[in-house]
């Protein structure tokens, strides 16, 4: 069998499959669907600084080839998450990662900064496609100063592995992985979704309570592939690639195009077992191509 382990600053995960944000919950719902030691890192449900409601619903629309969402980032809380969540979570044999998310750099700080303190979680993953209230709603990831102060203000309270992920909608993404790596990025995580809307001809009316969402799963995958590619090439940092992974064969193209790692999001809600089969496959391939190490594949593409 071929290592598959691979390194994400001080995070070490025993294989490049990871789970997305919000498609897992906190892992404890597939428990008993997936044996959770298998997956290389489980990335939990969006985490802020207060409680969040969350949007009105209906907040979920399939598409062709994938869905949109505007959950709006519903959660309980940082403390919640501290006092009743973690302690649930912190003996799972795998890499329990937080992500946080804010509507200010100082949320985001004093979010992160709570979770620093919990032993067991090695790494958060900084959302910031949130809103920047400061700025009329405009989001921090979409602009490399947003971007910037959001991870230098992070970065002055969390001492951890710290991954950035990063908004699709942008005219050149490459601007914007150079900015948050030289605030002190230790590896960005990419795509989130892309902004899409869906119609109701029947009442004449949007779908989604709030008129648009993120679209992910399949769709968006060779939009994601490219960004990947292109990133890649210009940090020195890892990248984690995410963005329509349905079979080892896409996790594979990621890994090809630069990515140290990847996540599995939407095809989560299709099939729970879903990690343990891409990172089977990926073990498989190399085996069958006589490799000995998932990273003589990273970046493999010319």
């Amino acid at each position: 069998m071929a290592r598959l382990d691979v390194q994400i600053k001080d995070l070490k995960l025993k294989n490049p499959v990871m789970t997305a944000s919000g498609t897992f919950g906190y892992g404890l719902e597939f428990q008993d669907l997936v044996p959770l030691s298998e997956i290389g890192g489980i990335i939990v449900k969006g985490t802020t600084l207060k409680p969040r409601e969350g949007n009105d619903y209906p907040r979920m629309a399939e598409t062709p080839m994938g869905m949109l969402n505007c959950v709006g980032l519903q959660n309980k809380g940082v403390d919640y998450f501290c006092q009743h969540i973690y302690p649930l979570v912190k003996d799972i044999d795998t890499n329990m990662i937080v992500n946080v998310s804010g509507s200010s750099p100082d949320d985001y700080a004093e979010c992160a900064a709570r979770i620093d303190a919990l032993e067991r979680i090695p790494a958060i993953e900084l959302n910031i496609s949130c809103p920047n209230v400061k700025d009329g709603g405009m989001a921090f990831g979409v602009t490399c100063q947003g971007a910037e102060s959001v991870v230098r203000a992070v970065r002055r309270r969390y001492h951890k592995t710290l991954i950035v992920k990063l908004s699709p909608n942008v005219t050149d993404i490459t601007e914007i992985a150079r900015a948050v790596e030289a605030a002190g990025a230790d590896a960005v995580s990419l795509i989130n979704t892309l902004m899409g809307t869906a119609v109701d001809i029947e009442r004449r009316k949007r779908v989604l309570s709030i008129g648009t969402g993120g679209l992910s799963g399949p769709a968006i995958k060779p939009v994601a592939l490219r960004m990947v590619s292109q990133v890649a090439k210009v940090v020195n940092i890892p990248v984690i690639g995410l963005g329509g992974i349905m079979t080892a064969t896409d996790a594979l193209e990621f890994l090809m195009c630069g990515a140290t790692a990847i996540e599995i999001g939407t095809a989560n809600f299709i099939d729970p077992t879903v990690t343990v089969k891409v990172r089977n496959g990926i073990d498989e391939w190399l085996d069958k191509h006589g490799c000995q190490s998932v990273s003589e594949i990273i970046g493999a593409i010319e």
